[in-house]
């Protein structure tokens, strides 16, 4: 929390917190739920946008999912957006609580999910029957944001098929296999698809690469993070202080 109010304070656009369970386990990390701490962070600022970077829908009911959104979305007077994607790791966060570690399934679930989110969140009457969720409900309040509050979507490269369902909605998180992608791989990610208009690029931020690097790639956020080892907490409070990169 003390993080998010600094990065208001700081001019930073937006703050988004991961969605795991486990992780990696032979860390013994602590990890907290990210909707609970969202909602927290809504009422301690006024201007910063707040989400996840991402959620996977495949472990979550998408109606429960639906509900926190659109009270993240009033409790911070429609500041909320959604990130999604399949999720990782397999194994401790799907495979050891029951769910399924295939992504080939939890692929299916994403897109079923996702149509069935998107409905929910309207506020209005919805009769869904897809592959995997079978609803009829009517959800209320609908979000601040109308229709909805801006979905993201994340995906590993060089694989079609994410991009292909980014383009559903309204922006793009392109991961690499192993390492922070570099503005040519993001590039490359982009070459050949019809962007449409106000759809976003979101990548992490590499060091050795400047903004008008990420920007001429296609880029249109960029996420400042820090992996959770050492003494991260502290590498990366001075960051958030230090604004973002120019």
């Amino acid at each position: 929390m003390d993080m998010a109010v600094d990065a208001e304070k700081s001019g930073w656009d937006a703050v988004f917190l991961w969605d795991h369970l486990q992780w990696i386990p032979s860390e013994e990390l602590d990890i907290h739920d990210p909707w609970t701490l969202l909602g927290a962070i809504a009422v301690k600022t006024e201007r910063v946008l707040l989400g996840t970077a991402v959620t996977p829908i495949a472990r979550r009911r998408p109606w429960m999912l639906a509900k926190q959104i659109a009270t993240l979305d009033h409790l911070s007077n429609g500041r909320a957006i959604l990130g999604v994607g399949l999720g990782a790791p397999d194994d401790a966060d799907f495979g050891a609580f029951g769910d399924s570690a295939d992504p080939k399934e939890r692929a299916v679930l994403l897109d079923d999910g996702l149509e069935l989110l998107e409905a929910l969140l309207s506020g209005e009457r919805v009769e869904h029957k897809g592959p995997r969720f079978e609803v009829d409900a009517q959800l209320r309040p609908a979000t601040v944001q109308r229709p909805r509050p801006p979905i993201f979507v994340a995906g590993v490269i060089p694989n079609r098929r994410p991009r292909e369902r980014a383009l559903r909605y309204d922006g793009y998180f392109p991961i690499g296999e192993a390492d922070l992608l570099t503005p040519d791989q993001l590039a490359e990610s982009l070459d050949g698809i019809d962007r449409p208009a106000g759809w976003d690029v979101f990548t992490s931020l590499t060091p050795g690469y400047s903004v008008a690097d990420w920007e001429k790639a296609g880029a249109t956020w960029l996420i400042e993070g820090a992996w959770p080892a050492g003494d991260w907490v502290t590498e990366l409070t001075g960051r958030i202080e230090k604004g973002p990169p120019r």
